[in-house]
């Protein structure tokens, strides 16, 4: 099979795939959902196609295998996520998985020193349950007591939706895999950026995923007459958090991080009250730890000064903690003669700085990352999400040669 026949069939895959939403007219799908249960089977059966035995493990991923020279050998893992953000696109995750069932089926792995594992994890995006990378946390080993009583909206929980879906949350620790039993894990997945489309090339090698950190900020002042209330004895809270959202950007800019204020309130919200008390929220992300956090250290002074100056407090609390992730670097040898096989011969380097279940994953075994081209401004997470049948060509052959770049490496 040609990597161009390939290639149409996986974008044709996904665009079946975008037809199991809970949103009419959008993409929608989290996890243990009727939608879900729907994707697993679409996908199990496309893996039964390309002759891989079909499983889906207790976490709810659906997963294939192919033994390698002889059975029982330990696996190299393929694969991305089949859940989606709220209005999603129809690339990110999904073709990921597809193209790793393209690599599976057109790799005689009866050469291989190693089996090959195909996987398609559930809730990386965190959308139902807010915690995000369910499936491969699991695969890691990494799901405990309290993830699994933490309820949706709706208030069902972690552990009442995986019973409604036919799994057994209390056997979530048999989704986890050894160490021993695995070479190391390659996805391929689209950039979600535009650093590839500006630097006009269609792939790249990723080498290492951001560390991120969120926050939820307030800060508290004094509600009052908007009439009423003079400048001069005014302890507006939303004036002084606008203060800090311009600091947050700029410092950003200036330490190479990316900071975004993306939810913001203030209270109590009436149009001719001084605002009393501003919440919001902060998303915070760097190649590296140590610059995130002295990102934040700058940013947390900048607002003490603003508050102070401004007669209000400053208060915070963290949230959410990611720490960056190093790709192993014999695996990026793979994806850059992968590249290169593929017709590029300086592939281009490129951290992520968007989250993926190699920040899980890596906790058992080795990863590394194939980014694929955005077109349309590189946007993601939205319905004018976009690929090109010519860039996943390139993936594929890209994809399939550094598996057989591994296959080199185990032998040696």
């Amino acid at each position: 099979m040609t990597g161009a026949t390939g290639a149409a069939r996986a974008l044709a895959r996904c665009d079946a795939l975008a037809e199991l939403s809970s949103l009419p007219g959008a993409v929608e799908r989290v996890s243990f959902s009727p939608e879900h249960r729907g994707a697993n089977a679409l996908v199990g059966g496309w893996m039964a196609e390309a002759a891989l035995l079909v499983r889906q493990d207790a976490a709810g991923n659906v997963c294939g295998r192919l033994e390698g020279e002889r059975p029982g050998l330990p696996a190299l893992v393929l694969g991305s996520h089949l859940d989606t953000v709220t209005d999603a696109g129809r690339y990110d995750g999904m073709l990921g998985v597809l193209l790793a069932i393209e690599v599976a089926d057109r790799i005689d792995t009866r050469s291989l020193p190693f089996a090959l594992e195909v996987i398609g994890f559930t809730d990386e995006e965190g959308t139902r349950f807010g915690n995000a990378l369910f499936g491969s946390r699991a695969f890691a080993g990494r799901v405990g007591d309290d993830w699994l009583a933490t309820p949706d909206r709706k208030g069902v929980t972690v552990a009442q939706a995986m019973t409604g879906f036919g799994l057994d949350p209390t056997s979530i620790g048999d989704a986890a895999r050894r160490p021993e039993d695995l070479v190391g894990y390659l996805e391929t997945h689209i950039e979600q950026g535009p650093h590839l489309l500006d630097a006009g090339r269609s792939l790249g090698v990723v080498t290492a995923i951001a560390g991120a950190r969120r926050f939820a900020l307030q800060v508290t002042g004094r509600a009052g007459h908007a009439g009423g209330t003079p400048y001069a004895r005014r302890r507006d809270a939303a004036v002084a958090a606008a203060e800090i959202v311009i600091a947050v950007e700029r410092i950003s800019i200036e330490t190479g991080t990316i900071g975004t204020v993306g939810r913001i309130r203030a209270f109590p919200g009436g149009v001719n009250v001084v605002p009393g008390v501003c919440r919001f929220s902060l998303d915070l992300r760097a190649e590296q730890d140590e610059q995130r956090d002295a990102a934040f250290a700058r940013i947390d002074a900048a607002a003490r000064e603003v508050c102070e100056r401004r007669g209000v407090t400053w208060s915070w609390e963290e949230l959410y903690r990611a720490d960056a992730t190093t790709c192993d670097p014999a695996l990026v040898a793979a994806i850059e003669s992968g590249i290169r096989a593929a017709g590029d011969d300086e592939p281009m380097r490129i951290w992520s700085r968007a989250g993926h279940d190699g920040m899980a994953v890596t906790d058992v075994t080795g990863i590394a990352m194939l980014f694929l081209r955005c077109g349309n401004d590189g946007i993601s997470h939205h319905p004018d999400e976009t690929v090109t049948e010519a860039d996943t060509a390139d993936a594929l052959e890209a994809f399939a040669a550094a598996v057989l770049a591994v296959a080199d490496q185990h032998r040696a």
